[in-house]
């Protein structure tokens, strides 16, 4: 049995624009090397699908987030969201991990969801009143608008407050990207959504008789479920990861359908059809990658991966593997293949939210493409950094404004 240090591997530059633009001739590269490893800037990257799969799976008790190794990383000691990414949900495992799951866990799943869906087609037709008569915008801007526009809606918050919360969540979408440098605006964001959150529990207080998401997790505090940082960390939690995947996710799904004209123009009459675009956008490009540290030495296929070592998990293209389907890098929403993707992870920590940004995705998609038709994209697109929550930054485009339709409430 080898060592995973004792191989002989290419570097993956996961910090490099070049990767963030189009990172699969980098994966390529290093996939000659060795088929499944290479190198990188925090250890080693995990590089084929099926290794990723059964990795996080079948050995997530042998890893844990790299929660301290990122805030040391990004010099974050003694600071708000230092202590703040190393007490999120994601960073615990067992019993404490069970409880602050269990607490959520119900408001969060299939049918507590489809009960949403009505609000944010609502949400979604109402900004498309006000953007789609237009012509023109960054879709990435718009994307970002829906997303936050339904956690407001489900936690009762105003939407007086949205400017500030929404660039302080963008902030926070790169905060992983490990670039120290951003630290200070990254500690300042945290500080403006930490001070939102403790206003909003003060403000709504317990047994405020709303049934939504906020009365969910107070009552779960009162309960003694969870204490008061708890329910802090939790909202500031769920307000960033349900804003990055949700807005990332339509924003890549517009790009793909810049190529698509007609799949688009589906997707306007066909309900049902959207659902098949966002699964395979979900295999093709998703927004999140993952880091995670060997806490028990553990074998995998004749290779020992000692404890403390650090492993780079590329959620976000590992759909991409061309052992996981035929023409891999080939949008094909009818596809006959098991959905098979990793966006939303796999084993304990498999992502919380992911019925809500599937469910915001699939209403956005069908609505957006009635009242933008026939976008045609006019200048850059510029993207996040790859590690991180990765995705679209920038995306011009122009389109022919298309009526509201009569819409039934589902």
């Amino acid at each position: 049995m080898l060592c995973v240090s004792d191989l002989e591997l290419s570097n993956l530059p996961i910090e490099q624009s070049g990767m963030a633009a189009d990172p699969m001739p980098y994966f390529d590269a290093v996939r000659r090397q060795h088929p499944w490893l290479a190198r990188c800037s925090v250890g080693y990257a995990v590089t084929e699908y099926a290794a990723m799969k059964e990795i996080i799976l079948h050995h997530d008790g042998r890893l844990r987030f790299m929660s301290r190794e990122i805030v040391d990383l990004m010099k974050a000691r003694g600071t708000g969201w230092g202590r703040f990414t190393e007490e999120i949900m994601l960073s615990k495992s067992g019993a404490e991990h069970a409880r602050l799951r269990g607490s959520v866990a119900e408001a969060f799943n299939p049918r507590s969801i489809n009960r949403l869906r009505p609000l944010m087609q609502q949400v979604v037709s109402s900004l498309l009143d006000d953007w789609a008569p237009r012509g023109a915008c960054d879709f990435a801007e718009f994307a970002a608008d829906f997303p936050i526009r339904v956690m407001f809606a489900l936690i009762g918050a105003s939407p007086d407050l949205l400017p500030g919360i929404r660039s302080s969540l963008e902030i926070q979408g790169s905060s992983y990207s490990l670039e120290p440098a951003r630290m200070p605006i990254i500690e300042e964001a945290y500080q403006v959504l930490w001070n939102f959150v403790v206003r909003l529990i003060a403000e709504r207080g317990p047994n405020a008789g709303k049934d939504d998401l906020l009365d969910d997790l107070i009552a779960a505090n009162t309960s003694g479920a969870i204490n008061d940082e708890e329910l802090r960390i939790m909202l500031v939690f769920l307000f960033g990861a349900g804003y990055d995947t949700t807005k990332n996710l339509l924003t890549l799904t517009m790009f793909t359908m810049l190529s698509e004209p007609e799949m688009w123009a589906r997707c306007a009459d066909d309900r049902a059809y959207c659902e098949k675009v966002v699964r395979e956008q979900l295999r093709l490009t998703s927004p999140s990658n993952t880091y995670r540290l060997v806490t028990e030495d553990f074998e995998f296929r004749g290779v020992l991966f000692p404890k403390d070592t650090m492993l780079f998990i590329p959620l976000s293209i590992a759909g991409r593997d061309p052992a996981v389907c035929a023409h891999a890098t080939v949008f094909d929403p009818e596809r006959q293949e098991p959905e098979r993707h990793l966006a939303f992870g796999r084993g304990i920590h498999i992502c919380l939210g992911q019925s809500l940004a599937r469910a915001q995705a699939e209403e956005g998609v069908h609505l957006i493409a009635q009242r933008i038709t026939r976008p045609r994209l006019v200048g850059e697109v510029t993207w996040r950094p790859f590690p991180g929550v990765w995705g679209i930054k920038s995306l011009p485009i122009e389109f022919d404004p298309g009526p509201r339709r009569a819409f039934h409430w589902a």
